[in-house]
C-alpha cells in the first residue's frame, strides 16, 4: 500500500471502528500525523500563535490539527488492534504509564492475524481478491 493510499484510506474511514488496518496503513498515517504536527508547530511559532510558554505548549494551528485529526487516528488504531484479534478497549492500557505504552506498541508493530478473524476479513488479501481477471 502506498502512502498516500493508506492516508487516503485512514481519511475516508474517519469514524469507521470497524474492520482491520494493515500495519502499512496504520504506520502511513502516523507518519502524517507527525509531520502535520511539526508543520503545525512551525506556524504556530511563525504566526506567534502559541497558547502558552515552554516547550510543551501547542499553537491554535496545532490544537485545531490535533482535534481534527483525533477521531481518525483514534479509528485507525482500533482497526490495528482489531488486524491482531485485539479489542479496541486495548487502547486503554496506553493509559499505564510506561508499561503501558510499551505494550500498545508491541500490539501496534505486530503481524495482523492470517485470514479472517472475528473483525473481518485478511486486508493482505483484499487486494488481490478484489483485483479483475485478465482473461
Amino acid at each position: 500500500m502506498s502512502p498516500v493510499d493508506a492516508i487516503k484510506s485512514v481519511l475516508s474511514q474517519y469514524a469507521s471502528f470497524g474492520g482491520r488496518a494493515r500495519r502499512s496503513e496504520y504506520w502511513w498515517f502516523v507518519l502524517f500525523t507527525l509531520i502535520l504536527s511539526v508543520v503545525a508547530g512551525i506556524l504556530d511559532g511563525a504566526l506567534g500563535t502559541d497558547i502558552g510558554s515552554g516547550p510543551s505548549s501547542t499553537g491554535v494551528i496545532g490544537l485545531i490539527v490535533s482535534l481534527a485529526l483525533l477521531l481518525p487516528t483514534l479509528a485507525v488504531a482500533v482497526r490495528r488492534l482489531h488486524d491482531t484479534d485485539r479489542s479496541g478497549w486495548w487502547l486503554l492500557i496506553g493509559l499505564v504509564p510506561l508499561v503501558g505504552s510499551i505494550v500498545l506498541l508491541v500490539f501496534l508493530v505486530k503481524d495482523g492475524t492470517r485470514g479472517s478473524n472475528r473483525y473481518g476479513a485478511d486486508p493482505k488479501d483484499a487486494p488481490h481478491a478484489a483485483a479483475p481477471s485478465m482473461a
